[in-house]
């Protein structure tokens, strides 16, 4: 669901439900989830109030399924690296590492639609939130296995290096603090993966 120039005849295409989610998109980005109401996204989707709660019943559960669309995304571009290098897990921990790093010029922009989301719900009971977290829980999980897969001693503690690597290097894009965002990121992942390869008592395994 990405904006191009050419969105409002791309935009009357879609379907009510995607037209609507479309919008949300557009303006949740833009301005934030808080700032922006449902009227707004009736006008920006040309529908009506009350076609937005036909699809969704608050505004709370279209913001989740906004969410849930883009960890859906995240969650696709493991199932792509796996798909690309299989049995090869240390490309498809770069590959993923690549995936966040060629993103980042949007966030740029815009920020992390998960971490600002997050700032913006502070109540974990919240249905937004509950599907980050879901996400992020799912995200780490495939992160571990594939250290795992790739025979790092210590899967754990590998991923959770690389997991603060991504999720600083989004906000570091955002705030613009560091140049060359993208490629220390892969040089800083590829050399987690090394290092941790070359730990004690462990031969090194390398896939490239």
């Amino acid at each position: 669901m990405t904006s191009t120039a050419g969105r409002p005849s791309r935009v009357a295409k879609l379907p009510p439900r995607e037209r609507i989610l479309d919008a949300a998109e557009e303006l949740f980005q833009s301005e934030g989830i808080r700032r922006v109401g449902v009227q707004a996204i009736a006008e920006r989707a040309e529908t009506t109030k009350m076609a937005i709660y036909r699809h969704f019943e608050t505004k709370d559960a279209l913001v989740a399924e906004w969410l849930r669309i883009l960890a859906a995304d995240y969650q696709a571009a493991f199932d792509r690296v796996e798909a690309e290098y299989p049995g090869r897990p240390r490309e498809q921990i770069l590959g993923v590492a690549r995936f966040i790093a060629e993103g980042l010029p949007t966030l740029s922009h815009r920020g992390c639609p998960f971490i600002n989301s997050l700032a913006e719900l502070p109540d974990r009971s919240h249905p937004a939130r509950q599907v980050i977290e879901k996400h992020k829980a799912r995200q780490t999980r495939r992160l571990v296995a594939l250290c795992a897969e790739a025979g790092l001693p210590d899967a754990e503690q590998a991923a959770a290096e690389i997991t603060f690597v991504l999720e600083g290097a989004q906000v570091s894009m955002q705030n613009g603090s560091i140049d060359r965002v993208g490629d220390r990121l892969m040089r800083i992942v590829e050399d987690i993966v090394d290092r941790h390869h070359s730990s004690p008592g462990t031969p090194r395994v390398t896939d490239r």
